[in-house]
Parts: structure tokens; sequence; C-alpha cells
């Protein structure tokens, strides 16, 4: 059963929420964990307002249809999305998902404070699938390579003037770069965020914090 409280630190609005949390919690797959919710707040009547809500694996729009009675849901996984972004505007924020392949989906009227902090998520999401693939595909190319011959034997000279031998001089193989453990990732990651001024200090440290207590 997936907690709502936690759903609630940004001032999102309770009903909508335990609607959305209600649905969703039959659709996650395995391992699946929900990382942010944001609900739309419209300037005049918000009786309907639509979620995005942020997993390890896919975003979901959540939209009420039939005067609320039922919810449409649409979600689109990392590896279909090419960025995230915000705007933010006199009424609340924009939240732009651009995918691979198709139009922008557009959700308009979020709250400054959930906007970014939606971003955030996704956008450490999406860039942690991106470096999931790099590697990935660096294996790959590592494993397709053909496996280099033996270097043959040092010729020995014999020589009749002197009779100091003759040493083989041997090469020493090139290192292979080691992957970035995923803390160091993470790290970078954070460290990207608050450079961009996408996230306060305070914010910044508190997130360090936690991610080196899981060191």
């Amino acid at each position: 059963m997936i907690l709502i409280d936690r759903f609630l630190s940004d001032e999102q609005d309770p009903k909508a929420v335990e609607k959305v949390l209600g649905k969703l919690n039959d659709m996650l797959t395995a391992n699946e964990e929900l990382i942010y919710l944001a609900v739309q707040k419209k300037p005049a009547v918000n009786l309907l307002p639509d979620c995005i809500v942020v997993s390890n694996k896919r975003i979901f729009y959540c939209e009420p249809a039939n005067f609320g009675i039922t919810m449409n849901f649409k979600d689109i996984s990392w590896k279909s999305i090419k960025e995230v972004s915000f705007k933010e505007e006199l009424f609340g924020s924009k939240f732009i998902c651009v995918p691979q392949h198709g139009e922008n989906i557009i959700t308009e009227y979020i709250p400054k404070v959930q906007a970014r902090k939606l971003y955030q998520a996704a956008y450490e999401q999406l860039e942690g699938f991106k470096e999931q693939q790099r590697q990935s595909d660096l294996e790959d190319r590592r494993a397709q390579q053909p496996v280099p011959a033996p270097a043959p034997e040092p010729a020995v000279i014999e020589n009749n003037v002197s009779e100091t031998p003759v040493v083989p001089v041997y090469t020493s193989p090139t290192p292979v770069e080691e992957p970035e453990d995923e803390t160091t990732l993470k790290l970078r990651k954070l460290k990207t965020l608050y450079d961009k001024q996408l996230i306060t200090q305070d914010e910044y440290e508190a997130k360090k914090a936690d991610i080196l207590d899981s060191f």
C-alpha cells in the first residue's frame, strides 16, 4: 500500500492525491517506486485537476474524466523520453516532456514549487537511465571486440663478440577505465542541478547527506 502523506509535502490537493494513488497502486510493476507527484492548480476552478507522477521506470499522466467519476491514465517510459523541462509563468508553471517520437506533452498550471521538484525528480531518473544505457552499450562494444593474438616470443640473437644477453622489452597493457560507481554518479548529477540553480543550497546539502548516508 502506498503511503499518501509523503506526497502531500508541497500543498498538493489531498483528494486528488488519494484518488490517483488508489488507482496507481494496482498499476505498478515489480520493483517500481513512485518518487514524486504534482497536482495541477488552475487559477479559477480546480475541481478536476490533472496529476503527473514520476516513478523510477516512467512518467504517469492522470486526467479525470466523466466529472471525476473515472480517470484516464497515460504513461511514457524513460526509454521513450528525449528530455524534460519546465517554464514558470504568471499562474504556475508548464511541465514539458519531449518524447523520442511525436509531439511534446505539456501540462499547465503546475504550482511552481511542485514544478521544480517534479523536474528535478524526472531529470534525475532520465539521466540515470541514459547512463545505464551508455554503460550497457560500452560493455556490448567491448564484448564484440576481437581477442588479440598472443605476442610472439622474443628472438634471442647470438653474438660471438659479446656475451651480454638481449633483454626483451614488454609494453604494459593499456589500463581499462573503470565505470563510476552509483554513489559518484548521484553526487555528480546532484552537483549539476545545484550549479544550474535548479535546487537551493539547503536542498543540495540535504540530498548530498542522504546519498552519503546510503553509501
